[in-house]
């Protein structure tokens, strides 16, 4: 309502602050693309603040966050730590999953406490090393502080906490237990650098934190670095909250919809069958020859509007944008879900329909108006995340949902 009286971009107030809203495609494209130098820095999420104080690649700033993600984004798609590739790992997980959902025999099973221990011990693999049993009390234990801080995060309080943090940070409130779980995470990150650091070769570096323990002593001489421990702490605690709830939401989502829409199920079914079969886990080169499969993942984020408003951006200079001049710190929100669900850009919205991405033979499309965790360069897919078209398809392999 507030688009169709103001436009595309406007100032409300949330609180004393005032934010820019940008709405439709092209606005957060010309924003977050085509001037992404001004729209660059990271807003503030008050609730998380006092955990990441500005370091982390998450919400990191400037130089430090440019050296952050560099590294991060090298660090995982080299892999050459070890022997095992991302890919690997994920679908060793996978498999995993497919066994636990078949001890289940059939029977009625709420399966969000499995996506979350399936997508958490991919990240615990890269940047730990290891994969926890999903009874582990110290596993089950780490996944009910994310699954806790999420849920306070998305309640009416923190909402609230947000508009007026100056106030209500020196009050008891939701925000002071998101800290204690947080830092309880850090705290369990903490105990397993040390023991990566007591056990450390740097000629066969294992998984992220040896690559940046290693990078850690190289630059030690020079006090300007960024490569030190709460740079690694708050960058390890910002992989798992970027990637272990977004994934095992979507996937839950995913196989919701699944259900809705046998139709769907059945040519993804069929599709599985043609490429992959039965008898080996899906690859990530099968991606290609799967345009259906894919086109349904793509629908299912769509869909889902898992993010409808994206984390908040800073312009880092007076920056001129559509006829106003916006003054430098100011905080700038893109509204995904009206990208998301953009008529101009899909056919039919309001519905699940994954012939939005794709052509008139049958071949995946790419979409502009497809944004589901922002884009630009503070884009949270930049981030190393779990693909979540690899479980579906092993699952789909294995199991035909039906209701």
């Amino acid at each position: 309502q507030l688009r169709d009286k103001y436009g595309d971009v406007f100032t409300v107030y949330l609180g004393s602050r005032p934010v820019v809203m940008l709405c439709g495609t092209e606005a957060i494209r010309e924003a977050l693309v085509d001037q992404a130098e001004a729209f660059s820095g990271r807003g503030k999420i008050a609730v998380v603040d006092q955990v990441f104080q500005g370091y982390g690649v998450a919400f990191a700033n400037g130089e430090r966050w440019k050296v952050l993600r560099r590294f991060s984004l090298a660090t995982m798609k080299d892999f050459g730590m070890g022997k095992r590739s991302v890919e690997d790992r994920i679908q060793e997980e996978a498999q995993c999953l497919v066994e636990e959902l078949r001890k289940s025999q059939g029977a009625l099973q709420d399966p969000t406490i499995i996506f979350h221990s399936t997508t958490a011990n991919v990240i615990c693999s890269i940047i730990l090393g290891k994969r926890f049993d999903y009874r582990d009390p110290e596993f089950v234990k780490l996944l009910d502080m994310f699954y806790q801080s999420f849920a306070l995060i998305s309640s009416f309080s923190s909402q609230v906490f947000e508009f007026f943090s100056d106030i209500l940070k020196y009050f008891p409130g939701t925000h002071r237990q998101v800290y204690r779980n947080l830092q309880e995470v850090k705290d369990f990150i903490g105990l397993s650098v040390e023991k990566h650091r007591e056990t450390l070769d740097p000629s066969t570096p294992r998984d992220f934190i040896d690559a940046y323990l290693i990078r850690m002593d190289k630059e030690k001489s020079n006090p300007e670095s960024e490569f030190h421990q709460q740079n690694l702490l708050n960058t390890m605690l910002a992989l798992f909250f970027g990637g272990t709830e977004t994934t095992s939401t979507t996937l839950r989502y995913g196989f919701l919809l699944l259900l809705k829409y046998p139709h769907i199920t059945e040519k993804v079914h069929k599709e599985i069958d043609q490429v992959i079969g039965l008898h080996r886990p899906p690859a990530l080169n099968d991606r290609a020859k799967m345009p259906y499969t894919d086109a349904v993942i793509h629908e299912i984020q769509r869909f889902g509007d898992l993010l409808p408003i994206g984390l908040p951006h800073v312009v880092n200079k007076d920056t001129q944008f559509r006829g106003y001049i916006i003054p430098k710190g100011t905080e700038i929100f893109p509204i995904l879900n009206s990208a998301l669900f953009d008529p101009r850009y899909f056919d039919t919205p309001d519905t699940f329909n994954p012939d939005h991405f794709l052509d008139a033979t049958g071949a995946l499309k790419k979409n502009e108006s497809f944004i589901p965790f922002s884009t630009g360069e503070l884009d949270l897919h930049s981030l190393p995340q779990i693909p979540e078209c690899r479980c579906l398809p092993l699952l789909e392999g294995r199991f035909l949902f039906i209701e």
